[in-house]
C-alpha cells in the first residue's frame, strides 16, 4: 500500500493536481476564518434545530459568522433548480441536447441562480445576526455590508471549486463540501469525549463507537456502489472479411442511481413545517417536525423513499438507453429490441431502487437514532448518518476513482484489487 500511494507523487501531473487542489482547499478554511464586518459573536449561544445541520454543511463558517457563512450551498440549490427544469421545462432540454455549447449556457445559468439565491439567503443570514451587532454600527449599513460580503464569499467560492474541478484532482465543489464536514469532525470528537470521560467504561464506549461507525462507512460504500448488471449481446456483423460484434456484456445498473440528492431534496422540503409554525405561532407544528423528534424524522425517511424514485426517474431513461442499444446491434438475451428492452430495464430498475431507498432513508436518519438511543453528542451524530456519510463515502470513491485512472494511465499499479493494468515498464515523470 505504501508504494502505491508512493506512485502517485512519481507522476508529475497528478502531482500538480493534488498540490494545486490542496492548496485551493486551504485557502478555503483560511478564508473562512475572516468574520463579517459588524458582527461581535463573542456573545453569541448558537441556532438550534436545523441551523446547525446547515452549519455543518458549511464548515462551522455561518456560527464564525465568517465571509463563507454561505458555503456552496447557494450553487448546490441552484444546480438542483437547475436540474430539474431540465426535466420538464422544453427550453432547457433544448440546451441539454445541444451538447458542449448547451452545457455552457446551462452552467452560466446555474451561476446567475447561485448569485440571485445567495442574495436572498444573505438576508435571512444578516437577519440572524442583526442581535449581536454592536450599538454603534448602522443597521442599514451592517445589511449593505453583510449582503455584498455573503454574495462575494460565494461566488469565491464557486470559483474555486470550478478551478479544481478544471484543474484539480476530483470534483471541486463535491470537494469544498466534504472538507467543510469534515473540518469539524476533531471537535466532535472531543466534545463527545468529554461527555464520555464522566462516565465509566470509557475505552469500550469509544472503541464501541468507533466500530459503528465503521460498519456504517462500509454498509453505506455497499449501497452506494453496488451494481445490477443486466447481460447484453452484441450480434455479429460481417463487413468484407471482418466480423465485427458478437461479444458480450453488461449494462452496470447501479442500485442508487440518485445517490445523495433525493437526502438534499428532503431536507430542503423539510424546513418548511417549521418555518410555518415560527410564522403562524403553532408551536406545536414547529416543534413536532425539529429533527430530535420521530414526526420528523418518519416524514423525513419517506420524503426520501418518494424522492429517490423521482430523481432515478429523472437521471436514467431506460428508453435512451434501449435505443442507443438497438443502433448498436445489441440486445437483452430472451428480451425484443426497442420498447420491450425499455420495459424490461424499467422493471428491474423498479424493483433495485425501492431497497436501496429503504437503505438511503436508514442511512439518513441513523444521526437521529445515535442522539436520542446511543447517548451521541449531537455535534457528533450526523457524522454517523445522514447526508454527511453519504457525501463523504461519495466523494472520496469518485477522487480515488480519479487517481486511479491517472496511475493506470500511467502504467503504475493502482489501489484496485481486480482491473487494474500492471506496469511493463517504469517510465520516469
Amino acid at each position: 500500500m505504501i508504494s502505491k500511494i508512493a506512485n502517485i507523487f512519481k507522476v508529475k501531473d497528478l502531482r500538480k493536481k493534488i498540490f494545486f487542489t490542496f492548496s485551493l482547499l486551504v485557502v478555503f478554511r483560511l478564508g473562512g476564518q475572516i468574520a463579517i464586518p459588524g458582527v461581535d459573536v463573542s456573545d453569541f449561544e448558537g441556532f438550534g434545530g436545523l441551523l446547525d445541520l446547515y452549519d455543518t454543511f458549511v464548515g462551522s463558517f455561518l456560527s464564525q459568522a465568517s465571509i463563507f457563512s454561505l458555503g456552496i450551498m447557494p450553487y448546490i440549490s441552484a444546480s438542483i433548480i437547475i436540474q430539474l427544469m431540465t426535466a420538464i421545462v422544453p427550453y432547457f432540454q433544448r440546451l441539454k441536447k445541444e451538447g458542449a455549447e448547451g452545457n455552457k449556457k446551462i452552467i452560466q445559468l446555474t451561476r446567475y441562480g447561485t448569485v440571485l439565491i445567495a442574495m436572498v439567503q444573505s438576508i435571512g443570514v444578516a437577519t440572524l445576526w442583526q442581535d449581536v451587532v454592536p450599538q454603534d454600527f448602522s443597521t442599514s449599513l451592517f445589511y449593505v455590508v453583510a449582503i455584498v460580503t455573503l454574495v462575494t464569499g460565494t461566488v469565491f467560492v464557486m470559483w474555486l471549486g470550478e478551478q479544481i474541478t478544471d484543474y484539480g484532482i476530483g470534483n471541486g465543489i463535491s470537494l469544498i463540501i466534504t472538507v467543510g464536514i469534515l473540518a469539524g469532525l476533531p471537535t466532535a470528537f472531543y466534545d463527545q469525549g468529554q461527555e464520555m470521560s464522566q462516565s465509566t467504561g470509557l475505552a469500550i464506549q469509544g472503541v464501541f463507537l468507533f466500530v459503528i461507525l465503521i460498519a456504517i462507512i462500509m454498509f453505506t460504500v455497499y449501497v452506494t456502489t453496488a451494481l445490477r448488471k443486466i447481460p447484453v449481446q452484441f450480434a455479429k456483423r460481417v463487413v468484407g472479411r471482418k466480423v465485427y460484434g458478437g461479444q458480450a456484456s453488461h449494462i452496470p445498473l447501479k442500485i442508487l442511481t440518485a445517490g445523495v440528492m433525493p437526502i438534499i431534496f428532503a431536507q430542503a422540503l423539510m424546513f418548511i413545517p417549521g418555518l410555518l409554525g415560527s410564522l403562524t405561532g403553532w408551536s406545536w407544528l414547529e416543534s413536532g417536525f425539529m429533527p430530535d423528534s420521530w414526526a420528523y424524522n418518519i416524514v423525513f425517511a419517506l420524503m426520501i423513499i418518494v424522492f429517490t424514485y423521482f430523481y432515478t426517474a429523472i437521471a436514467f431513461n431506460p428508453a435512451d438507453v434501449a435505443e442507443n442499444m438497438q443502433k448498436q446491434g445489441g440486445f437483452i438475451p430472451g428480451v425484443r429490441p426497442g420498447k420491450a428492452t425499455s420495459e424490461f430495464i424499467d422493471n428491474i430498475l423498479t424493483r433495485v431502487t425501492l431497497p436501496a431507498s429503504i437503505a438511503l432513508a436508514f442511512i439518513a436518519i441513523l444521526p437521529f437514532i445515535f442522539q436520542r438511543y446511543g447517548g451521541v453528542d449531537p455535534s457528533l451524530s450526523y457524522f454517523f448518518g445522514g447526508t454527511s456519510i453519504i457525501i463523504a463515502v461519495g466523494v472520496a470513491l469518485d477522487t480515488m476513482q480519479q487517481i486511479e485512472g491517472h496511475l493506470v494511465s500511467r502504467h503504475y499499479d493502482g489501489f484496485l484489487k481486480t482491473g487494474r493494468i500492471k506496469g511493463r515498464s517504469r517510465t520516469k515523470f
